[in-house]
């Protein structure tokens, strides 16, 4: 599929390459947790991680993510990045992770509220 990209700069093919790769690492990540998950609750009842150690992983990799973008934009300003593609597909990769985890929290809040809205 990359192979495809006609005469565009090696960054974007670089970008895109990086992009899949981490896509597929990501897949498989899932898949594993996934998997582990389900034969952890099958032989002890419960998942292998505990839930606040999952949410905590995701808050830093969220934060790493936006950290990584600012030093992009950084770089930029400074003259020390010179390809204006691979910054703003950073930033765009760090809001879509932001407001995905935003998402994730509002829907955490409304489950919390909706318990507590029920009648024991």
């Amino acid at each position: 599929m990359v192979d495809s990209i006609g005469g565009g700069s090696s960054a974007a093919r670089s970008a895109i390459e990086s992009a899949l790769k981490r896509h597929n690492d990501a897949v498989a990540r899932a898949t594993q947790v996934i998997d582990s998950s389900a034969a952890g609750s099958a032989a002890a009842g419960a998942p292998s991680t505990d839930f606040s150690s999952a949410i905590g992983d995701s808050i830093r990799s969220v934060d790493a993510q936006v950290r990584k973008a600012d030093a992009l934009v950084d770089g930029l300003v400074s003259g020390k990045v010179q390809d204006l593609h691979v910054v703003a597909a950073a930033l765009k990769e760090s809001e879509l992770a932001l407001k995905f985890s935003l998402e994730v929290r509002n829907k955490f809040v409304d489950a919390y509220r909706e318990i507590m809205r029920m009648s024991v």
